[in-house]
């Protein structure tokens, strides 16, 4: 608990938290959360002692709803962010159909579905409830965000591409302090 008390501690320092919570939820999707490079950026530039923010490539919302699998969907909600808010890329995506585009047995959850991300570490999201209080995801705990570990997902089978796309994302030079685990052993949820 305490490393879930701690991160909604650094995510509440980012001015901007409050306003793009309220408008994902203005949505009103199913189980949704906004997640990856959102939490993941601020809190390893907040353990660098970065002073300003990272840019992000996007901003990735998550939602389940079997009752709409549509692509057209997704993309109506992100015109609609996009229309109320131009500054960031918005990627909505529905996780009762992402499992199509992966070729993979269908997810049961959103959470199901983020266990199985390239890396532990970007397996985080957060959510608003009906008190306004700001809720986490992390179906693999927190440690690795946290020890600005790189871990491939013991759930996440194609390494290649995990070496890829840590090397794409620049993310041992943009925060040098990380460190790439190349092993899957030793990992811990918490």
């Amino acid at each position: 608990m305490m490393l879930v008390e701690r991160l909604i501690k650094i995510m509440r320092t980012y001015d901007c938290l409050n306003r793009d919570l309220e408008l994902v939820r203005q949505l009103e999707l199913p189980n949704w959360w906004i997640t990856a490079g959102y939490v993941r950026n601020y809190v390893w530039d907040d353990l660098h002692g970065y002073s300003s923010r990272t840019p992000l490539n996007d901003v990735d919302i998550l939602y389940y709803d079997p009752s709409d699998l549509s692509e057209e969907s997704e993309k109506k909600f992100e015109t609609i962010l996009k229309a109320k808010l131009q500054e960031y890329n918005w990627s909505c995506k529905n996780q009762a159909r992402m499992h199509i585009r992966n070729q993979d047995h269908p997810y049961g959850s959103v959470e199901d579905a983020m266990k199985r991300w390239p890396e532990t570490a970007t397996s985080v999201g957060l959510s608003l409830d009906r008190n306004q209080n700001i809720e986490i995801i992390a179906p693999h705990g927190l440690n690795d965000l946290f020890d600005l570990v790189i871990r491939r997902s013991p759930y996440y089978k194609d390494e290649d591409y995990f070496y890829k796309r840590v090397q794409s994302k620049r993310w041992l030079e943009i925060w040098p302090k990380l460190r790439l685990i190349e092993e899957e052993g030793d990992f811990i949820e918490d």
